[in-house]
């Protein structure tokens, strides 16, 4: 009882990183997670003066990630977790305040400017978005027309029974499918909507906004 105790609350810094166990598991994620990272990117066409947005930004590897696709661009990064924007700052403290920016924010309630990115990515964070449609609403907000919404999800099957045990541990998370998530993209004003999956069930979809 006791292991699964402890088992259970380090899973569930996947979800809200903090303290001790928290700088644990985004070092974790910002390592392992390099091969879905570099998957997804492969989907968007990158120019080098884009302005992007990582919701979710965890340990921060995905924001330096994008200050080499655009050298002469800038990265923004938001994440709920005081722990994860400290992390990603300390990760990106050659380029913070000059090319790259984190703040503590939630993706329902983007602390950033309208039409204000080319592109918004979210890698393993959608989960964990209580509102998923108000969610989308923001991000179409705060991109330019023809903008492009990356969403990379190492959890593509919500019927997988791997994948139902662990939000069970987790707690506070919801597995979508590709059909869900297109339909409240389409609702948030969305379109050129393409979904890519992995032959290891990795959801990637890409979208453009419309609005």
């Amino acid at each position: 009882m006791g292991h699964n105790s402890f088992l259970n609350g380090l899973l569930r810094q996947t979800r809200y990183p903090e303290g001790f166990w928290g700088r644990f598991m985004l070092r974790g994620m910002n390592c392992g997670h390099a091969p879905l990272h570099r998957w997804g990117f492969s989907f968007l066409p990158w120019q080098k003066s884009w302005k992007v947005l990582d919701i979710g930004c965890g340990g921060g590897a995905v924001l330096k990630r994008i200050l080499e696709h655009c050298p002469e661009g800038m990265a923004y990064g938001v994440d709920l977790s005081p722990e994860s924007v400290m992390f990603a700052r300390r990760k990106n403290r050659c380029d913070l305040g000059v090319r790259c920016f984190v703040e503590q924010g939630s993706a329902e309630h983007l602390p950033c400017a309208a039409e204000m990115f080319d592109a918004v990515v979210a890698f393993e964070s959608v989960y964990f978005w209580p509102d998923l449609l108000r969610a989308f609403s923001e991000v179409a907000r705060v991109l330019r027309l023809g903008g492009y919404f990356l969403i990379v999800c190492e959890a593509g099957d919500p019927d997988d029974p791997g994948w139902q045990k662990w939000t069970r541990r987790i707690g506070n998370m919801t597995v979508y499918s590709a059909a869900t998530l297109k339909q409240y993209l389409s609702e948030a004003g969305f379109g050129d909507i393409a979904v890519h999956l992995h032959p290891r069930g990795c959801l990637c979809i890409v979208a453009q906004s419309f609005r």
